[in-house]
């Protein structure tokens, strides 16, 4: 299976959402550390962000958490990661996250994890990276935009179905074998070209 060492989450700094949803943020964290690879992530302590953070620090791993100056006070910046970095900007912030990871992992989340998502896809459709990409479908949660994407489809607005763009998991190891089979893809395509 292929390595990756920095894995980027995006998902809800909100603590008001679905237990389930919490419970999977920590198993996700704990999961990423067991394998060794770095958590980068918004550098929230609550919700969703918090609860992947301190999954991964229990179990002994690094994260890095990434955040503007201006959501220090309003996201409760974790105080107990490995790496803070401070940002003056939320561009900055999704720009260094992008520098620090070789994947992503989109968990469920509001407008700015929609933001997030939409750009490091948006990012790969135009050939500026390569690398994985996969939304966790925790309980169906990404079904409506599947649907949405499915239109786009039909409607002629993507010329091609995206499943070269992202994939999708339905659990946490889901999310490792997706990376892997990914990376295998792009290494397969990047070997018969020579």
């Amino acid at each position: 299976m292929s390595q990756i060492s920095a894995l980027c989450i995006y998902c809800g700094a909100s603590q008001n959402v679905d237990p389930r949803h919490l419970e999977k943020a920590d198993e996700l964290g704990r999961v990423t550390a067991g394998k060794g690879v770095e958590l980068v992530y918004g550098g929230g302590h609550s919700g969703m962000m918090g609860a992947a953070a301190d999954g991964a620090l229990r179990a002994g791993g690094r994260v890095t958490g990434i955040i503007p100056e201006h959501l220090k006070e309003r996201e409760a910046a974790h105080s107990g990661v490995t790496e803070m970095i401070v940002v003056d900007s939320m561009h900055v912030r999704k720009q260094k996250m992008f520098e620090r990871s070789d994947a992503f992992c989109v968990l469920p989340g509001g407008l700015g994890t929609l933001d997030e998502t939409f750009e490091i896809i948006t990012w790969k459709q135009l050939g500026l990276h390569d690398k994985p990409i996969i939304l966790l479908n925790l309980y169906g949660f990404w079904d409506p935009l599947m649907e949405m994407v499915q239109r786009q489809v039909k409607g002629g607005y993507l010329h091609d179905d995206p499943e070269y763009l992202f994939s999708l998991a339905n659990d946490i190891e889901d999310v490792f074998t997706a990376i892997a089979n990914s990376k295998e893809a792009r290494v397969k395509s990047d070997s018969s070209r020579l």
